[in-house]
């Protein structure tokens, strides 16, 4: 192994930038392809994929924001939905475009070292996050392409990545800094495109409630609600906009986790386990995913670390506690670190930071999907979808093979989504 995977890979950010939220910069460029409808997809429903990252399940009733509840209550809705484990924004986020877990998708979480890339994927290094052989799978937009439909995207995992040698038709590189206005204009400025250089699939992206929530913590019921009501705002002009288009347009709105409060006290000192002489870390702050160096023994290493336990448990890849659909995957390494719930592996500095400056609790995430602060969201509204309909908790593979139906594609058959689970959202 390469010595790329290091320990201590989440960078504390306090103030105006997000504590750990998603916010890798990028040069801010549209790329385009030369795919154009044909006949038959200019006769196909148009669908517009919106994640608001971090958005956790309970914000509707609890804040009521004005736009967002009338769309939800003209439309469907899921109790929750479930995310995959690791409750993460870069393996749900190609979960919901793929129907499938992250051990079958590859992504198996925000940083992870791949065996067979031999290398470190990071999500904040634009060299991982945009190579394509990290990423398998079939994404909603490629599934498009090939279908001769022209497909948009205003931010979303995998879609600056050459999967199978295709991207979105129109698509931008990612900028935290391009503000909401500008992602409205542009999605309604696509709708308003010629007929065969229309996108009948567009997907967008909002980090507003992941960043509040790490910044503040999700009890922090003031803080949340204001960035809620300011994105709500925006998602009115997007909504107002899109009808404004006369266009038959399905919005599915959906979110890749939860949060949950994290107490300073909580914090466990990666440090404390770190060992570079033995084996390498990559920590994803609910889980470290240990990789021995060769000619270590693991199960004595194991026993070793067991010593050192303090809020958190230590498994191998074979006994790992039994989370669904769990990733097997080699790429998780030989030991797996698992905090208790609402404790959370970071530098000790960090912790060390936020004592002295006297705040109380962050937001993270990444636990066992089983707790419900790491459920997210699942709206959906336009000319497919029942009105005032709710579902029970769904799975996020179900919203693939959903929205396949809707744009009349075929439903890839490796999927691990069930349309069955999902279908009665229809008309």
């Amino acid at each position: 192994m390469k010595k790329e995977v290091v320990g201590g890979l989440l960078i504390l950010m306090i103030g105006t930038v997000s504590f750990f939220s998603c916010n890798r910069k990028a040069h801010n460029s549209l790329q385009t392809s030369t795919i154009v409808n044909s006949k038959a997809s200019q006769k196909k429903p148009y669908l517009l994929l919106i994640s608001l990252d971090g958005f956790r399940w309970d914000y509707l009733e609890k804040y009521q924001p004005p736009n967002l509840s009338h769309f939800v209550k003209e439309g469907v809705r899921s109790e929750a939905l479930i995310p995959a484990y690791p409750t993460k924004t870069f393996p749900n986020h190609y979960s919901i475009v793929t129907g499938m877990y992250p051990d079958k998708h590859g992504i198996l979480a925000n940083s992870f070292y791949s065996h067979e890339q031999e290398k470190l994927y990071d999500y904040k290094n634009i060299n991982t996050a945009t190579d394509g052989k990290f990423y398998k799978g079939s994404p909603i937009w490629l599934e498009a392409n090939k279908a001769n439909m022209v497909t948009a995207s205003y931010f979303f995992v995998g879609s600056e990545a050459d999967i199978q040698g295709m991207h979105p038709t129109y698509y931008h590189t990612y900028d935290s800094k391009i503000n909401k206005e500008v992602r409205v204009t542009q999605v309604i400025n696509w709708l308003k495109m010629p007929e065969n250089e229309r996108p009948h699939l567009i997907t967008m992206y909002f980090a507003d409630m992941d960043k509040a929530g790490h910044d503040y913590g999700p009890g922090n019921e003031q803080k949340i609600k204001e960035a809620l009501f300011e994105l709500d705002r925006h998602l009115g002009q997007l909504f107002k906009g899109v009808a404004d288009t006369g266009l038959p347009v399905n919005i599915v709105i959906v979110s890749d986790h939860g949060m949950v409060d994290l107490p300073a006290s909580n914090i466990i000192p990666i440090e404390s386990i770190l060992n570079d002489s033995l084996y390498h870390t990559v920590n994803n702050g609910a889980i470290v995913n240990i990789y021995p160096h060769q000619g270590v023994n693991t199960e004595a290493l194991v026993l070793s670390l067991k010593q050192k336990r303090d809020h958190f448990e230590v498994h191998t890849i074979e006994d790992i506690p039994g989370f669904v659909n769990r990733p097997k995957s080699i790429d998780w390494g030989a030991i797996q670190l698992i905090p208790d719930y609402t404790y959370y592996f970071l530098q000790g500095k960090k912790k060390e930071l936020l004592v002295k400056n006297n705040i109380k609790a962050i937001g993270v995430h990444g636990f066992d999907p089983k707790h419900k602060e790491m459920h997210g969201i699942f709206y959906a509204k336009g000319p497919a979808f029942k009105t005032a309909f709710t579902l029970p908790p769904m799975g996020i593979v179900h919203v693939f093979p959903l929205m396949c139906e809707v744009l009349g594609l075929p439903i890839p058959q490796n999927i691990d989504g069930d349309l069955e689970v999902v279908i009665s959202v229809l008309k």
